[in-house]
């Protein structure tokens, strides 16, 4: 409720007030599996607004180094904000350092980042995937405030809900009673990401079109991608 409508005696009869928002939804959708010794991530490239679809090819992965691959959904400038302030600080660390900086180190510094802005925060939905320093895949997912957490798998932007449980299922092994759970191979993983999408896409407005796929290993980083509905 605006808070002139909470003093009704404020109220002029005819005026007319704007409601502004600094924030805007722009869609878009992420799932990220990782393995022992790889990283699968994925996200849809379609770029809406309400019931306007503004582009169909926008990329959301962000390939930080040669191991470490942000994807990022939600409001898209702050999403491009975000980004080209990691990139920044990155190229920073290099110079001063002489390295590239490790997965670990971009996970906590993204987390610090966003942090800083939590009174004002960032309107998206973060999802993190590379090779920590032992060569295992990790997925760090975060809270609009910079909140972390280390993960195997996990599901983020508009049909995060409807993507989540797929990977619980199928990932997770969830709805098993299972001790020793089997490792996933790489296959699969890929496979579960593209059927994942396909579900959502039935179900969310703002998921669809395509799905850009790109899959990270001690060899390097590579690209696919799978069509989707384009209504």
């Amino acid at each position: 409720m605006h808070k002139i409508q909470s003093f009704p005696e404020y109220q002029v009869p005819g005026a007319q007030h704007q409601d502004f928002s600094p924030y805007e939804s722009n869609g878009g959708s992420i799932v990220a599996i990782a393995g022992e010794d790889y990283v699968v991530i994925a996200a849809d490239t379609r770029l809406s607004s309400g019931y306007t679809i503004h582009t169909r090819k926008q990329n959301k992965l962000f390939q930080l180094s040669e191991k470490t691959v942000l994807g990022s959904t939600g409001c898209w400038c702050d999403t491009l904000a975000l980004t080209s302030l990691v990139n920044a600080r990155m190229q920073m660390y290099e110079h001063l350092h002489l390295k590239t900086m490790s997965t670990e180190a971009v996970a906590q510094m993204l987390s610090i980042l966003m942090y800083n802005r939590r009174f004002f925060p960032y309107y998206v939905s973060n999802v993190l995937a590379g090779l920590d320093s032992e060569g295992k895949g990790v997925v760090y997912s975060y809270d609009p405030i910079g909140h972390c957490e280390r993960t195997t798998y996990r599901a983020g932007g508009s049909a995060g809900t409807l993507l989540q449980p797929v990977l619980d299922n199928q990932i997770g092994g969830k709805d098993r009673d299972v001790k020793n759970k089997p490792k996933v191979p790489l296959e699969k993983a890929k496979e579960v990401a593209k059927d994942a999408f396909i579900s959502a896409a039935e179900r969310d407005i703002y998921t669809g079109d395509s799905v850009i796929l790109k899959v990270i290993t001690k060899d390097g980083i590579t690209e696919e991608e799978v069509q989707l509905r384009k209504d």
